[in-house]
């Protein structure tokens, strides 16, 4: 069994990202990358629909030690993955990744105070001991994304299947295509898809809040002309950090006010009707995440008659296509399924401390990022309502500090240790992925540090400032024989 100090979950955005500052902060330190994929990139080596692109700037979506340089900010796929692959290739991270490792089971022993992982790959199972385990193969399940059944899909005689897994060889040129969905991938693939389809129909159960942005930054581009990569790079991303901040902030304290601000938006993009039929919800503003259109495509393409809209729900379907619940039908070739994720937990893996199986429905977050009762685990979540790598670094860095902590045998094992009685919270959204998921979903009060905030800012200045040893988490030392043991291994 090979012995690190760090395993990592994940090859994605968020792994190579904590490899980073890994080598960084924590210098001499051993490590691997355990990546079920036979790829580097995650979300963006596994997702192949036309189109796919980020619904984040990038210069907050980037890392916070590598510059974004490419002239889109609202970036495609491709670019983000080589992005990614780079700041791999350059640090020498990927000399540590062990592909086609699907890590199944992780268990802590106190005794020793290390896990140990088990990963599943094509020679069997393989094992391996670490002293801190970093969770950061994302939130959702690659392998089974949330795909509804309708009634009648086996009468259907065109191509029908899910986004998350595009047929590459399907051909939609003058074909009839139906996207059921209106989250980030639906509005991504309509306008693709209907530069070369006869007609693209996006079916949505209820209404949604969009809203449209540059694909390009003409500040950022310019600011690169006059500036080194490394300060034109920050002085944008603070630029959308504190903008995303306010602009969250005010969801919360003025709904009414921002959703007038983002329907005045629409109506500037579409006729009254189809705002007051569509794009109306019953939420507010973020309450769900907000779609993001660049530079207005999924509205172009509605009003030249490319694609339309259709707000109702599917009664069943039939050779030729879809019958609604209002008994309008849409005729279709192709229906593609952009019906959401299926959110999953520390990668799906089993988790168990001491014998004991970790349920994190069972367990509140700790800052966002451990789980109570659980040591020398640190799992990578981004922001819902920002870029999911803003979150993400700062708990790379934290997991670093810890990691630094956790080298005297006397205070090897940290561990949150909730002592009082604390009133749960709803976590994160109310959208849809997340309602299904929330007996699955570890839960959190609403009282710091047993929360996670969504607030970069606050959580910047605390993760860089606070003590670890804060009340709540507690350093416990090894036992003398494993204390013996590290000291001689230290040598």
């Amino acid at each position: 069994m090979e012995s690190f100090d760090v395993v990592i979950v994940g090859a994605g955005l968020s792994g190579i990202g904590a490899a980073w500052h890994l080598q960084d902060k924590c210098k001499g330190k051993s490590f691997a990358i355990l990546e079920a994929r036979e790829a580097i990139g995650g979300t963006w080596d596994l997702f192949r629909y036309p189109g796919i692109r980020s619904d984040s700037d990038m210069f907050t979506l980037g890392y916070n030690f590598r510059p974004w340089t490419e002239q889109k900010a609202i970036a495609d796929g491709p670019h983000i993955l080589k992005y990614v692959n780079d700041t791999a290739t350059e640090a020498g991270i990927d000399r540590h990744i062990r592909f086609r490792h699907k890590v199944s089971d992780a268990s802590f022993d106190s005794a020793t105070g290390r896990w140990t992982v088990t990963a599943d790959t094509p020679d069997g199972p393989r094992r391996f001991s670490c002293r801190m385990l970093l969770m950061a193969a994302g939130y959702y399940s690659y392998d089974n994304p949330h795909n509804p059944h309708f009634e009648g899909e086996e009468a259907f005689k065109g191509p029908i299947f899910h986004a998350q897994h595009w047929q590459q060889d399907v051909d939609y040129r003058n074909k009839r295509v139906v996207v059921i969905g209106s989250g980030a991938t639906a509005v991504t693939i309509v306008p693709v898809v209907a530069r070369e389809a006869a007609h693209v129909t996006m079916l949505q159960r209820s209404p949604t809040w969009m809203i449209s942005r540059p694909a390009e930054d003409r500040i950022a581009n310019f600011l690169r002309r006059i500036l080194p990569p490394m300060a034109a790079y920050n002085l944008v991303r603070w630029r959308n950090v504190l903008f995303q901040n306010f602009f969250f902030k005010q969801t919360r304290k003025n709904p009414q006010k921002v959703n007038k601000r983002v329907t005045d938006m629409l109506l500037k993009e579409l006729p009254e009707d189809v705002v007051k039929a569509h794009f109306q919800p019953s939420y507010n503003v973020w309450d769900q995440r907000l779609c993001l259109v660049p530079d207005s495509d999924f509205f172009n393409a509605v009003k030249d008659g490319s694609a339309s809209i259709v707000t109702d729900h599917v009664d069943h379907l039939d050779e030729k296509g879809l019958v609604l619940k209002s008994g309008q039908r849409i005729d279709a070739d192709i229906i593609v399924k952009a019906t959401g994720l299926r959110l999953q937990v520390l990668g799906g893996a089993t988790v168990s401390v001491d014998g004991r199986r970790v349920n994190p429905n069972e367990r509140y977050v700790y800052r966002g990022m451990m789980l109570e009762g659980v040591p020398n685990l640190v799992y990578v979540f981004g922001y819902f309502n920002a870029s999911w790598t803003l979150r993400a670094d700062l708990t790379c860095e934290y997991a670093c500090r810890l990691l630094n902590a956790l080298d005297n045998p006397a205070t090897a094992i940290a561990v949150p240790e909730r002592k009082v009685a604390v009133e749960d919270e709803p976590l994160l959204l109310n959208s849809g992925y997340v309602q299904r998921a929330m007996e699955t979903l570890p839960r959190q009060s609403s009282t710091d540090p047993w929360r996670d905030t969504q607030d970069y800012l606050r959580d910047r200045q605390s993760i860089h400032q606070d003590p670890l040893a804060d009340g709540t988490l507690q350093f416990r030392p090894l036992a003398p024989a494993a204390a013996a043991a590290f000291a001689e291994a230290a040598e």
